[in-house]
């Protein structure tokens, strides 16, 4: 009981260590007259992967490498599936065209990479397969590269700034230091508990830490994300919560599995390639489903119905599978 209670706890000192952490970095970086562009590109668009990374640092540090891989692949399914579902049966979501020519592929680009790297048996014949610190780095280049065409974009006005939900307010300094301590202790303490209860659950039901990573931890550290997106649903800025999925999805494999192979190589299990396969094909179906429609590049409600019983029929294949 107490485990159970601490790992729901951890969700909830996760992701509000995640938003204090954003307050507070956000109203420090306006203080030293940092630019807006600058805020929400890097500290308020961290925010939202800030749990499945705090996760997979602990994970990894503690050589739980099938959760590490398993709740980024997990947390990335369900996005797309779960998340824009979801949001698209609340209102259609309507995506620009750079995102369906360029964000889209870009994602897609980056499950294949994940699957080059992680495949070195199949692609050079070594029997140890894993995530290097090499093959980490490698893709730590790839998110440097996504970074610039992001920043370039925002620059040119591209695309919509993230913002935090409330203006940035001033505070004094003492409290900003303590917003930014307690969100980074809610963040270790939640990603901490967390850890120790998938860990905990997988052993008392039997069943492997991967699939409890795919599917708890994967779509408890993936709330922030589900917030983001069904509240700019419900606003009508359906084009935010496209752009917050796919962004996310490509943070989440170059940069958290790039900062976690960086820690810790990774050991490679085979079997998670038929759910790195389940990502790339719910990327490609996204894709499909905003090109198709030609005129406002739209995903339906009954687009968003299929994407969420898609999900659901996966999630019931996990658990057959076990």
């Amino acid at each position: 009981m107490t485990t159970s209670l601490l790992f729901l706890a951890g969700f909830f000192l996760l992701i509000k260590g995640a938003d204090l952490l954003v307050e507070g970095a956000s109203a420090l970086a306006k203080s030293f007259r940092i630019p807006a562009l600058v805020i929400g590109l890097t500290i308020v668009a961290f925010g939202t992967s800030a749990p499945e990374l705090m996760v997979n640092i602990i994970a990894s540090a503690k050589g739980n490498t099938d959760l590490a891989i398993s709740n980024v692949v997990g947390s990335n399914i369900a996005n797309i599936l779960l998340i824009l579902g979801v949001s698209a049966v609340i209102y259609p979501i309507s995506a620009k065209r750079s995102t369906i020519w360029k964000e889209v592929p870009f994602a897609l680009l980056a499950v294949i990479a994940l699957f080059i790297l992680l495949n070195d048996r199949l692609f050079d014949g070594i029997t140890a397969t894993q995530l290097s610190r090499g093959d980490a780095l490698v893709l730590m280049l790839f998110f440097a590269i996504f970074l610039v065409y992001i920043f370039e974009l925002a620059r040119l006005g591209k695309i919509e700034i993230p913002q935090e939900e409330k203006p940035i307010k001033s505070h004094s300094g003492w409290v900003l230091g303590g917003m930014i301590f307690a969100g980074l202790i809610g963040l270790v303490l939640g990603g901490k508990w967390i850890v120790d209860g998938a860990i905990f659950f997988a052993k008392a039901w039997g069943v492997s830490e991967t699939l409890i990573g795919l599917t708890i931890v994967a779509v408890g550290t993936s709330l922030p994300e589900l917030a983001t997106s069904v509240v700019a649903a419900l606003k009508r800025h359906s084009d935010i919560a496209i752009g917050n999925i796919v962004g996310s999805n490509i943070f989440n494999i170059f940069f958290i599995l790039g900062v976690s192979g960086m820690i810790h190589p990774i050991p490679f299990s085979e079997a998670i390639n038929q759910d790195i396969t389940v990502m790339l094909l719910a990327t490609f179906v996204l894709f499909l489903s905003i090109a198709h429609n030609k005129k406002n590049n739209t995903i339906t409600r009954i687009e968003g119905v299929i994407f969420v019983l898609l999900y659901v029929f996966y999630v019931l294949y996990l658990i057959r599978r076990g």
